[in-house]
């Protein structure tokens, strides 16, 4: 007789935003391997610290964990800004394939130059932008994960978007004019 073992409280608080916490993770440090550490890290102190958890939004718990591990690692493996460091993502598209080559190639190129553009961001208005346009969380959750108070949140999601419009305008009048 084999018997089921069902997932403890902590598994149940951590496994559904682990792709979250990954993602948050690979925005901070900028490369995949150093987000699996990261989040590895953040996964032992969430098992730790588990019984002081009063209960809540366990995405917004677990992310606050990740970006505190997150800038304890920067700060012990990195001595430079952590703005220049690179960001290479897999494409993920729930397009359908059937597409035409052309419409696929340029959605790309539009995804890249995000990217590109929001790894240039400081790290503090990145931070933002990520947990509420990317992540989905609310203003209130971003304000717990960042630890900063509501109206910094806005503040800086604001001045973010306006840093990401003006540097998107600028790299589009810096392309030659024509087409493929």
């Amino acid at each position: 007789m084999q018997v089921e073992r069902q997932p403890s409280g902590v598994e149940q608080a951590i496994l559904p935003h682990l792709d979250a916490a990954f993602n948050l993770a690979r925005w901070l440090t900028g490369a995949d391997q150093d987000a699996e550490d990261v989040v590895q890290e953040s996964c032992l102190r969430a098992i730790k610290f588990f019984p002081g958890y009063q209960g809540g939004s366990a995405r917004a718990w677990l992310l606050t964990i990740v970006r505190r591990t997150g800038y304890s690692w920067l700060q012990k493996n990195r001595r430079h800004d952590a703005t220049t460091a690179p960001f290479d993502e897999q494409l993920h598209s729930g397009e359908c394939d059937a597409m035409n080559p052309q419409t696929i190639l340029q959605r790309k190129a539009d995804q890249q130059l995000m990217r590109q553009i929001l790894e240039e961001l400081p790290v503090e208005f990145r931070e933002v932008i990520v947990l509420r346009e990317l992540e989905g969380l609310s203003y209130k959750e971003v304000a717990t994960v960042a630890e900063i108070p509501l109206g910094t949140v806005m503040s800086r999601l604001a001045r973010g978007r306006q840093q990401l419009e003006r540097r998107l305008a600028a790299r589009q009048s810096e392309e030659p004019k024509g087409g493929l």
